[in-house]
């Protein structure tokens, strides 16, 4: 009986992980060796944060992006480091920023197709810096629509805000 249940409960998880990779172009799927998500886009450079976050930030702004939001989160994280004792910052992560954008163009051009999609609207990039190498977080529009009618439209802004933060980090 208990290897029955364990072939059910594999079995789903089988078919999701296939179904997952199934639509992935066979390039990408050997980059995705090396990320521990494919999901999110995940870049880290030997940088402090400082530096890669005003690149990048000026970056988004000189290609059409219009960053709304900058929560500083390790600074918000902080003020709970006595409250939260030996379980904050367990990874000792040295700062943690998030920048809040937006492009109207390609929010226009989403809610024409598929208005479920603004739930990307407006996009985030994470940072978090450790020992001097910076990382930069970015959950793939392109993933989150993969059943969407507005995939293609969803990729092409994945694709072009990766192109952005490339051009920002290739400064440094």
């Amino acid at each position: 009986m208990y290897k029955l249940i364990g072939i059910l409960l594999f079995i789903p998880m089988t078919i999701l992980f296939a179904t997952e990779t199934q639509n992935i172009p066979k390039q990408e799927k050997a980059a995705n060796k090396t990320r521990t998500n494919p999901l999110v886009y995940d870049r880290t450079v030997a940088a402090g944060m400082d530096e890669v976050y005003k690149n990048v930030f000026t970056s988004l702004e000189n290609n059409s992006y219009f960053v709304i939001f900058e929560p500083n989160l390790g600074k918000n994280l902080s003020r709970s480091a006595k409250r939260w004792g030996e379980d904050y910052n367990k990874n000792k992560l040295d700062s943690i920023r998030s920048m809040v954008f937006c492009s109207a163009w390609y929010a226009n051009k989403m809610s024409n197709i598929d208005p479920s999609m603004l739930a990307l609207c407006p996009l985030r990039i994470t940072l978090y810096s450790k020992d001097n190498s910076t990382h930069i977080l970015f959950v793939r529009p392109g993933k989150v629509a993969a059943t969407s009618k507005a995939y293609k439209v969803a990729k092409e802004l994945e694709d072009d805000v990766i192109r952005t933060i490339e051009i920002a980090i290739s400064n440094l």
